[in-house]
């Protein structure tokens, strides 16, 4: 036997199964070392090669998510090859007795790892069997948990436009999602919404936890950035707990659960995937709201407020400017 091949077929096994049930099957654990690193080198090159184009960063999810796939596979595909090419007479063509070359091994663990079958050939009888049959379960293991994964990803994705959606639909910016929300008295309109956006952000968070490569994944279109609504929303909160005078703002039970969520999703932000930006984005503009006869505190004491929010801010900006998208005024 060749060690050398069952030593390396074994360690690409390893890194393989590990990489891929550390990302697929553990929710708490992020993406697994090979997709962490592959998946930042690609999106790097992704924004380079943009050039601040968004529909191109727009391609980095997608693109990213098939180099993983890839990546699973040519790991499992290359480590299977190998073990079988320890003993070159693991496998045996039942057509002619020539020498199996790298091209047919390749061709038959490919077969194998993909549930087909063995084909024209068959395997030497012993340890060899039990391996071809542990081929075809990983085969059908990656298979299932693979597409798994994929429409996992696809729905968080669907539910992340959404939720932006939603929220842009109140507003395209701080001042007119604050005024949009007056009903001439008070905020209190705006309190299902804030219950309805907790609940929704804590599972967008919950999935990018899970599920790390939906960091990567953004919108064209302003409207569908999830980024662009959870600023434009985190603003909106700043305002109402501390931008709005007493008896007027909406129920700041609901006000702090939603900034709590933001705080939770943050938090993702902080794991590598987003650098906070070196400073703070322009705070909003009281003065307009005023003018519009909205109840706000005077601008001075709500830029004392504001200290204290810097750095989540410097964040929410961080996540913006990663895909190339404006602050929301």
């Amino acid at each position: 036997m060749t060690e050398i091949y069952a030593i390396l077929g074994i360690l690409l096994l390893l890194l393989g199964i590990i990489d891929f049930a550390w990302t697929t099957l553990w929710p708490d654990g992020g993406a697994g070392p090979v997709t962490k690193r592959l998946s930042l080198m690609i999106w790097i090159g992704i924004r380079w090669v943009s050039r601040g184009n968004s529909f191109i960063i727009s391609m980095g999810g997608p693109i990213i998510l098939i180099f993983t796939l890839l990546t699973w596979i040519l790991l499992f595909w290359t480590g299977w090859t190998l073990l079988f090419a320890a003993d070159p007479s693991s496998l045996i063509d039942t057509n002619d007795s020539i020498p199996i070359s790298w091209w047919e091994r390749w061709y038959v663990t490919g077969y194998l790892l993909f549930t087909l079958g063995v084909g024209d050939y068959i395997m030497k009888e012993g340890i060899w069997q039990i391996l071809a049959i542990l081929t075809t379960g990983s085969g059908l293991v990656f298979i299932t948990l693979g597409v798994t994964y994929i429409l996992s990803v696809l729905d968080a994705v669907t539910q992340k436009r959404a939720f932006a959606e939603s929220v842009r639909g109140i507003g395209d910016s701080v001042t007119e999602f604050i005024r949009n929300s007056w009903n001439g008295k008070d905020f209190h309109d705006i309190d299902l919404l804030l219950n309805t956006f907790s609940s929704q952000l804590s599972t967008l968070t919950s999935q990018h936890n899970a599920y790390p490569i939906l960091h990567f994944y953004h919108s064209s279109k302003r409207d569908e950035e999830l980024s662009v609504s959870v600023a434009t929303l985190d603003e909106a909160l700043t305002v109402f707990k501390y931008g709005i005078q007493d008896g007027h703002g909406p129920n700041q039970l609901l006000v702090q659960e939603a900034r709590s969520s933001i705080e939770s999703y943050i938090e993702t932000l902080r794991k590598g995937y987003v650098t906070s930006a070196e400073f703070p984005p322009p705070v909003p503009d009281l003065d307009t709201m005023r003018e519009q006869g909205l109840p706000v505190v005077p601008t001075e004491e709500f830029l004392d407020s504001l200290e204290k929010l810097s750095e989540r801010r410097r964040a929410l900006l961080g996540s913006l400017r990663d895909n190339r998208q404006k602050w929301p005024g």
